[in-house]
């Protein structure tokens, strides 16, 4: 994978609409998650542990062993990390996978599957097939023979999923559910630090990420220079063809999002203040793709569903804050717990924020962004199902189950 780097991340660019530098960076993390995961299996000596004797003549350890076959369904906005590091994470473990792709993106899962198969995988390890998420992932969810389910994708989805699979068996369900992650820029922060990290925590890949920076909370007494600078930042990026070398921001994934940005924006329309963007772009060549212009948006009630609702596409929601607990409260009071990040140079502000958000992947002086191996990227509450984030040390060990052994001689 590594050294066909640049022909996959070309294929990405077509497939799902990431720009060059975005879909080499997807690439690098997908080879980034083989490798950290091979090295914790060594690491831990495949999770064998030898464990106490009460009796001399006694042996006694701990095996974790895989589970059998794992349904794997991928999102499209990762075709390449978020797919490798899920089905890695169940073969390398032991176990064999069904994958499904996502069917707006499979390109990159086949890909995946050739090299897999040259690099000497046996057959019936990694079974690959794409269709419909209705169909596949139905039948993956239904089968008996399905002892696990990794899935990525939205909220809704993934309780369905649930819902069914225990209709059939108790099984693992590994899920990350999205989010709707906020920060916070108190007037301690570097304004210009922070306007650079979320214009692009907000508006890479055009907004459709799980991780994507959706909400901002701004001091009162700083608002009007943060939100000036923010506009005029996000004023130059170019939305353009994403196979072009300076496009920031690529089209949306289909026609459902193309709809749905649209339909968003008239309700910031109806209920708030645009402050730029809100427009599609169909003159010329863009008519053949989902072009939308990143949109920010001020005015809005704080419990507005644009600022509770996962929206996954360019829209940012700002709104000012007074006392610093009042910040956290509004991060706080949302369904999903994924992502969160503030600005402050003030390390009362900084240790607060640390004891009370309530998401799995925080940042300070940042929004958004995780490398494996570094940051464990999963969520709270409505966000994730296991707690236990990817890229970490604890992800392993959820596509194996435990057996304890005595040898008595």
């Amino acid at each position: 994978m590594n050294r066909r780097k640049f022909e996959l991340a070309a294929w990405l660019s077509y497939g799902n609409g990431k720009n060059r530098y975005e879909a080499i960076c997807d690439i690098d993390e997908a080879v980034d998650f083989i490798r950290y995961y091979s090295k914790e299996m060594e690491k831990n000596n495949g999770f064998i542990i030898q464990t106490k004797s009460p009796h001399p003549n006694e042996k006694n350890k701990s095996v974790m062993k895989p589970y059998g076959v794992w349904g794997v369904i991928a999102p499209f906005n990762f075709p390449a990390a978020i797919l490798v590091g899920m089905s890695i994470g169940a073969l390398i473990t032991g176990n064999t996978i069904v994958l499904k792709p996502a069917s707006d993106a499979p390109i990159i899962g086949y890909k995946f599957a050739e090299i897999m198969k040259e690099a000497g995988l046996p057959d019936g390890v990694l079974n690959f097939i794409t269709g419909s998420g209705e169909t596949i992932g139905k039948t993956s969810v239904g089968s008996k023979d399905v002892a696990g389910i990794v899935f990525t994708g939205s909220k809704k989805v993934g309780y369905k999923m649930f819902k069914e699979s225990s209709k059939v068996k108790l099984r693992h369900v590994i899920a990350e559910l999205g989010g709707k992650n906020p920060a916070i820029v108190t007037e301690n922060a570097d304004i210009d630090k922070a306007v650079e990290g979320i214009f692009k925590a907000a508006f890479g890949y055009s907004g459709q990420k799980c991780s994507a920076c959706s909400r901002v909370y701004i001091q009162k007494s700083i608002k009007n220079k943060f939100v000036e600078r923010l506009v005029e930042r996000t004023k130059n990026l170019s939305v353009d063809n994403p196979l072009e070398s300076n496009t920031f921001i690529g089209p949306l994934i289909n026609s459902k999002a193309y709809k749905n940005y649209q339909k968003y924006v008239k309700l910031a329309y109806r209920d708030g203040n645009i402050l730029l963007g809100g427009s599609v772009k169909r003159d010329g060549d863009f008519k053949y793709g989902y072009y939308a212009e990143p949109i920010i948006i001020d005015g809005l009630a704080k419990n507005h569903r644009l600022f509770r609702e996962e929206l996954f596409v360019p829209i940012l929601c700002i709104a000012d804050y007074d006392k610093f607990d009042e910040a956290i409260k509004l991060c706080n009071d949302s369904e999903y717990g994924l992502t969160a990040g503030i600005y402050s140079n003030k390390k009362e502000e900084v240790d607060r924020f640390l004891d009370n958000i309530e998401c799995g992947v925080v940042s300070i002086s940042a929004t958004t962004g995780a490398m494996v191996g570094c940051q464990s990227f999963g969520g709270w509450k409505g966000s994730g199902t296991t707690g236990k984030g990817t890229g970490g040390p604890y992800y392993l060990t959820q596509f194996m189950r435990e057996q304890s052994q005595t040898i008595v001689e």
